[in-house]
C-alpha cells in the first residue's frame, strides 16, 4: 500500500507493508535515525514523535494511520538541524544546558514529549505536572532530576511554568 506524510516538514511517500510500524516508516523509508527503537510495547517512550503535534509512540502506531499526515522527529525541531546551542529548539536547548540526559537513547523520546507537555498545556506547570506528563517515557540512567529541571526550564521560556525551578527555590545553581 502507499503511503504518504509528511516529515518534519518534506513529502515523504512510498509503498510499504500495511502492517509497517511508524518508527521503522521513520528510519527506514525516511532515513531519520534520531527517533529510537526501545521496546516495541509503548512502555519507553524512546520512539515519541509528534503526529500533528500531539506526541504519540511510533512503535505501536502503523504509517498507514499516520498516511496524510504531518510528523516532527527530534530531527525536525531544530531549523535545518542546526547543532550550536544558540540555534536550537528551546526543549532541546534546556535539556543541554540543564543537562536533562545522561546516555542518550531516551534524549529524543523525552525531548518529543517535553515538547508536546509544554505546547498542550492548559495550566502553568509545576514539578508534579511535568514528571506526570513524561510518566510514559523512560531513562535507566538518571533520576529524573535534569530532565524534569529542564523540561520547567523549557516550559517558563515558554510561559507555561509555575514558579521558580526547585533548584531556584532553594538558592541553588538554576
Amino acid at each position: 500500500m502507499r503511503v504518504e506524510m509528511k516529515i518534519n516538514g518534506r513529502a515523504v511517500s512510498a509503498e510499504v507493508e500495511p502492517r509497517l510500524l511508524l518508527v521503522h516508516f521513520i528510519r527506514d523509508v525516511a532515513g531519520l535515525k534520531g527517533t529510537n527503537i526501545g521496546c516495541d510495547t509503548t512502555s519507553c517512550g524512546a520512539c515519541t514523535v509528534l503526529l500533528e503535534g500531539r506526541s504519540v509512540k511510533s512503535c505501536t502506531l502503523l504509517a498507514a494511520q499516520a498516511d496524510g499526515a504531518s510528523v516532527t522527529t527530534i530531527e525536525g525541531l531544530a531549523p535545518d538541524g542546526a547543532s550550536d546551542p544558540s540555534s536550537l529548539h528551546p526543549v532541546q536547548r534546556a535539556f543541554h544546558e540543564h543537562h536533562g540526559l545522561q546516555c542518550g537513547y531516551c534524549t529524543p523520546g523525552m525531548v518529543m514529549a517535553v515538547t508536546s507537555l509544554i505546547a498542550e498545556a492548559e495550566e502553568p506547570l509545576d514539578e508534579a505536572a511535568v514528571r506526570e506528563g513524561l510518566e510514559g517515557n523512560l531513562c535507566r540512567c538518571t533520576g529524573y532530576h535534569n530532565i524534569v529541571e529542564a523540561a520547567l526550564a523549557a516550559a517558563r521560556e515558554a510561559g507555561v511554568a509555575a514558579g521558580p525551578a526547585a533548584s531556584e527555590a532553594e538558592g541553588g545553581r538554576p
